[in-house]
């Protein structure tokens, strides 16, 4: 069947029985920066599912109503199992929160923050505390070496 003759219904349909946002089994360890963050995404969330009530809910964009709904279980959720982790009073291991500097084998410098699920950005400078690059990190001093992604690497610096 060609394209043409299918109903813009069929889409909004389809659309308006989004998955759930997977839920990580690992404990929802954050931040005091990433619990104001999932602070922040679970109001948007709200206002998001405030307007798309107002606006008519379902009968007027299923779409808008079903992923407001499905952000505002998924912000909920992480808010309610978040675990508000301090940095340790003595960085000499390399901890949640902590910044950790690393040289590589080629010669390369990076320092990455080391932060729960929601507030990861690489791109940004921050890593999962479940991603493979911290677990071979977590627990190591200044001096130790450890392998990331099959290749040797010293730490440098823990901030």
């Amino acid at each position: 069947m060609s394209v043409a003759f299918t109903r813009e219904e069929d889409y909004e349909a389809a659309a308006a029985d989004l998955p759930d946002r997977p839920i990580s089994p690992h404990p929802n360890l954050v931040t005091p920066e990433g619990l104001a963050l999932l602070e922040e995404a679970l109001a948007s969330a709200r206002a998001a599912y405030a307007l798309a009530q107002s606006e008519g809910g379902v009968s007027a964009d299923r779409t808008a109503m079903a992923r407001a709904t499905r952000d505002l279980r998924y912000y909920n959720a992480r808010r309610a199992s978040a675990q508000l982790t301090e940095k340790p009073a003595d960085p000499g291991k390399v901890a949640f929160g902590c910044t950790v500097s690393f040289e590589r084998d080629d010669g390369r410098m990076q320092s990455f923050r080391i932060v729960g699920e929601d507030e990861a950005d690489p791109a940004a400078g921050s890593v999962s505390y479940v991603s493979p690059l911290a677990q071979a990190l977590l627990g190591k001093s200044v001096g130790d070496e450890a392998q990331v992604a099959g290749q040797g690497v010293e730490i440098t610096a823990i901030r």
